[in-house]
């Protein structure tokens, strides 16, 4: 075991550099098992203080600290974040120059920097091989980030990250090898530490559920009006809110981006299609607050650790819950209340299934392998539509998704804030199936539909569909009420659709109907209006978190610090959260400091920020007492 003076000392750093008296779950344990010589394997949701998990040991170790990172903005945030905390780190990727590049491996040498962010590319290079077996330079510590990326069963899988290994192979020594992750599942965390290697793992899984965050999953039939009413609510309860809507193509991205600048708001965009340095200028718009909104694809992924983004629609489903997960988790990476929204319709699921098969993904693979990888992909994309329609607890989905069981309430999720009652669907459904059954040929879900609904239109009559045994059998029922009983027959694999241009319905070969056969659907309860305004009421408090909870003239203070953080910002060229988050804002608002030392209590100032910034604030907070 190790001597309790190293957590003495990992604690007084935390303090000196972070502004923080103690660690989060887990970290603790895994700093103390990397400083103990033991290899790590963290799994820790977002927002949990990953980083900080290498980062304290990589001060105390006597050599260098290499992290693989596998993207260019993940690296410049986090070395311009430990930069502002007074710790020298340095990262080496493609965006440097020659003289750059050569310049930072000289003070690398020279002990200028602890921490040195990698992409694994970078790991092939003759130069940096070199450098890595320079006598002068004693690399203590190898981190692996986002270490899903290893494996190929993880949804971000780069074959760049198994040269790893290779690269650890070449060095005279091995150093501890830790590797993180936030979203993991068994399979996943098993191939992780069988590639990497890791040696008798510390691996500590703190739980993957992040309280802060309200999910819901809507099916609006208008999908933009949803968002645009959305958006104005949330502008009006915290003007200036940033947050992400995160669309599955190109085509989506563009056409959300300009209908909101139209409407009136502060947008942007992001997506593969644009050039290198137009997605620079707008990511960099997003982080630095100059544009309150990001509309993106997938590309705008790992390493956005902008901590105040109060809100991440999916106006698309993604295609598995280990993406949702990781995007959705861009929310409220301050502990604050946030909002994931995912706006849910059929066509997303064909989408998706075309992306599977069609994707440029895994090129690598042989063809056994990208037949495996396509039929787990297609598994995963079901159980995301199971999501889409579950009308249980959302956050107990997720977490029973990765493995992590819960009590199946959480009082923070749109399906536990809605009351349901449970409706018998047999006779619907049976007639349902009995009409796909007794038609000709296949047809699309429409024309299933105005069968059942006795449709005299020319293309029910013509196609002498009217003689179907079942026509005119739901009549009384309402298209959106067939429709909803045809989706959930499709998400419990009683009816199949195909992938086509134009998807036809069957039953699937599994549906066998007897008389002891049922389907139930659960639909939400009608409320009386007293209840559900004082529930919405409830849910506003909820989400409006702690700069809700100040006084009024803390808010005024408040809004000043952050006026004032943003000069600073713009002064330095650093994102608005580098300087000091929301959260220490608003701690700073309610304890208001007078002098250094009372600075020092807030939580998130630390000595380098206080010596760097202090006197300012400490000056703009004197004008409020």
């Amino acid at each position: 075991m190790i001597d309790l003076s190293k957590i003495q000392e990992a604690k007084k750093l935390l303090k000196q550099y972070f502004g923080y008296d103690e660690f989060r779950q887990g970290q603790e344990q895994l700093i103390e098992a990397a400083l103990n010589g033991q290899d790590v394997l963290g799994i820790m949701p977002t927002g949990a203080g990953k980083s900080l998990c290498f980062q304290i040991p990589a001060l105390m170790m006597d050599g260098i600290t290499l992290v693989i990172s596998p993207l260019i903005s993940l690296m410049k945030d986090q070395v311009g974040t430990l930069n502002q905390a007074g710790i020298h780190a340095a990262f080496l990727n493609s965006s440097l120059t020659q003289g750059q590049y050569h310049t930072a491996l000289k003070y690398a040498m020279q002990g200028r920097y602890k921490i040195i962010y990698v992409a694994p590319e970078r790991l092939e290079t003759e130069g940096f091989i070199n450098f890595a077996l320079n006598s002068g330079v004693k690399i203590s510590m190898l981190a692996v980030d986002e270490a899903h990326c290893v494996s190929q069963w993880g949804q971000d899988f780069r074959p760049s990250y198994l040269k790893i290994l290779e690269f650890l192979k070449k060095l005279p020594y091995r150093p501890v090898l830790t590797a993180y992750t936030a979203t993991a599942t068994a399979e996943v965390r098993d191939d992780i530490m069988d590639i990497l290697n890791l040696r008798d793992p510390f691996v500590l899984t703190t739980g993957f559920d992040r309280e802060n965050l309200y999910y819901a999953v809507k099916r609006p039939r208008d999908k933009y009006r949803e968002l645009l009413s959305y958006l104005k609510e949330k502008e009006e309860k915290m003007p200036g809110s940033s947050g992400i809507i995160y669309c599955l193509s190109r085509k989506n991205v563009e056409e959300v981006c300009y209908q909101l600048r139209e409407d009136g708001f502060s947008v942007t965009r992001y997506h593969a299609g644009l050039s290198d340095e137009e997605r620079k200028e707008n990511q960099e718009d997003f982080i630095y607050d100059r544009k309150q909104i990001m509309v993106a694809t997938n590309a705008f992924g790992m390493g956005i650790d902008k901590t105040d983004v109060r809100f991440v629609v999916h106006y698309n489903m993604p295609k598995n819950m280990e993406s949702y997960y990781q995007e959705a988790g861009r929310a409220g990476r301050d502990g604050e209340p946030a909002e994931c929204i995912l706006y849910y319709a059929p066509i997303d699921n064909r989408t998706n299934r075309f992306l599977i098969e069609n994707g440029e993904e895994n090129e690598e693979l042989d063809a056994i392998t990208k037949q495996i990888v396509m039929e787990r992909d297609w598994e995963r994309l079901r159980q995301m539509t199971f999501y889409c329609y579950t009308k249980e607890c959302l956050r107990h989905y997720i977490l029973n998704y990765f493995g992590e069981q819960t009590s199946g309430y959480c009082g923070n999720c749109l399906n536990c804030l809605t009351e349901f009652e449970t409706v018998d669907a047999t006779m619907e459904a049976k007639a349902i199936i009995q009409c796909i059954r007794d038609c000709y040929r296949d047809f699309g879900l429409s024309t299933i539909v105005d069968i059942l609904k006795g449709s005299k239109s020319q293309k029910v009559l013509s196609r002498h569909l009217d003689e179907n045994s079942q026509y005119g059998a739901l009549a009384s029922e309402s298209i959106a009420r067939i429709r909803q009983i045809i989706n959930e027959m499709l998400v419990y694999g009683y009816l199949e659709m195909t992938d086509d241009e134009y998807p036809v319905l069957s039953v699937a070969d599994i549906t066998k109907i007897d008389d002891n056969w049922n389907f139930e659907i659960k639909i939400p309860k009608e409320v009386e209006k007293e209840k559900e305004e004082r529930k919405i009421q409830t849910k506003k408090r909820k989400k409006a978190g702690a700069v809700a909870a100040l006084a009024e003239e803390d808010t005024e203070l408040f809004e000043a610090l952050r006026v004032l953080r943003r000069i600073i910002a713009s002064e330095q060229k650093i994102p608005p959260y580098m300087v000091f988050s929301d959260k220490t804002l608003v701690h700073m608002s309610t304890m208001k400091p007078s002098n250094d030392e009372e600075m020092l209590e807030v939580n998130g100032v630390g000595e380098h920020k206080l010596q760097k910034y202090g006197e300012r604030f400490l000056n703009e907070i004197q004008k409020y007492k």
